[in-house]
């Protein structure tokens, strides 16, 4: 009977896809709002793929406004309306999204086709203990959309040792996910897990947090953007600078005595 729920980031924690998904984003966002500019500060990782559509489309004037007061992307609030009404909007990007993810994965796939996607080092040997241990449920948990989510991991062949997942599909909020992760993952088994029993490994602050009000345990990889000190500020219980030594991270993930924090 499995205790433990496992759940990856895939950006910067599984692989690195060396810029595919944000080429696709900004094309995509281009095409169907019209707009483009510079990112500045604003950074992809830790978010949802609706909540970026938003956020740049915002902050590039799609709305009408001209971006936020302060120049910056404004915060997503709640998830965003989905499908193009005929009729004037109040909410002009945010109607227009599933058009725009849409889109995206045709533009993601052929950025794939042609991009060497790279697999971690320790990411492969890690999933593959941890699928071959009848303790634990290997998952997801994403800002991607699953087509998206899809696409990234097919050319790894690690795909299909994910048996449930949470996605920017689900939710435009990250904070949402872990939740919806756990409800499937509660359904697939018949098992209830609550609290430590939840793993969320990611790279960035945004994983370290995502699950907080669930009390998981979370363990941080520097693989990202963010430094082994910035991850170690948000207080993940493990934290590693790249899973290479993955029986390390294999035995912190289930909770065994010899895990080193």
């Amino acid at each position: 009977m499995p205790r433990r729920l496992v759940l990856f980031d895939i950006d910067c924690t599984l692989i690195d896809a060396h810029g595919s998904g944000g080429r696709a984003m900004l094309r995509a966002i281009k095409d169907v709002y019209g707009v483009e500019g510079e990112l500045g500060d604003y950074s992809f990782h830790g978010r949802t793929d609706p909540g970026i559509i938003r956020d740049l489309a915002e902050l590039w004037g799609a709305d009408g406004s001209g971006g936020g007061d302060d120049g910056h992307p404004r915060e997503v609030a709640q998830a965003p309306g989905a499908g193009r009404s005929g009729a004037s909007s109040e909410d002009p990007v945010g109607d227009r999204v599933a058009e725009c993810i849409a889109h995206y994965v045709g533009l993601l796939r052929d950025e794939i086709a042609a991009a060497d996607v790279e697999t971690l080092p320790g990411v492969r040997e890690l999933v593959t203990a941890l699928v071959a241990d009848r303790r634990a449920v290997v998952g997801l948990l994403t800002g991607n959309v699953e087509q998206g989510a899809r696409l990234k991991l097919e050319p790894t062949g690690l795909l299909s040792h994910f048996k449930v997942g949470a996605y920017g599909s689900d939710s435009a909020l990250r904070t949402d996910l872990p939740a919806v992760a756990v409800s499937r993952a509660e359904a697939l088994t018949g098992r209830r897990f609550v609290g430590k029993d939840i793993v969320v490994v990611g790279d960035t602050p945004a994983d370290v947090e995502c699950g907080a009000s669930l009390g998981v345990t979370a363990v941080a990889v520097a693989t990202g953007r963010h430094s082994v000190d910035q991850l170690a500020a948000c207080e993940p219980d493990h934290l590693f600078a790249d899973l290479s030594d993955w029986p390390t991270a294999y035995a912190a993930i289930m909770g065994d005595d010899d895990a080193r924090r």
